[in-house]
């Protein structure tokens, strides 16, 4: 009963609004991860699709200094905590670069 009552609040609850715009600060990242998340160097992993929460933890690990990068230590310290929210909720909403090939190649 409890479950049912949850799932009811849940789906009475509205979605945030997303807005499609880029952050502010994403021109930092496109060199490397690309607008849309796809790695445009080998060292560099692809994001696109990749969990928010995971990405504010990871961009918040670098700025703590508990994670180690020569290009991410470079361009972290330039980042608040509203930035790193922004731009992990930016690439959790590309598309997964392995999902989006997939998709390409069925289309063909």
């Amino acid at each position: 009963m409890i479950a049912l009552l949850l799932a009811a609040a849940v789906a009475a609850t509205p979605a945030p609004e997303v807005s499609p715009e880029p952050p502010a600060k994403l021109g930092l990242c496109v060199s490397c991860h690309g607008t849309d998340g796809r790695s445009r160097m080998p060292a560099a992993p692809h994001i696109g699709g990749q969990n928010e929460a995971y990405l504010v933890w990871a961009l918040t690990q670098y700025r703590e200094g508990r994670r180690e990068g020569d290009v991410m230590g470079s361009v972290i310290g330039v980042l608040s905590r509203r930035d790193i929210e922004a731009l992990a909720d930016w690439y959790a909403r590309q598309t997964w670069p392995a999902v989006r090939d997939a998709q390409a190649e069925e289309s063909r």
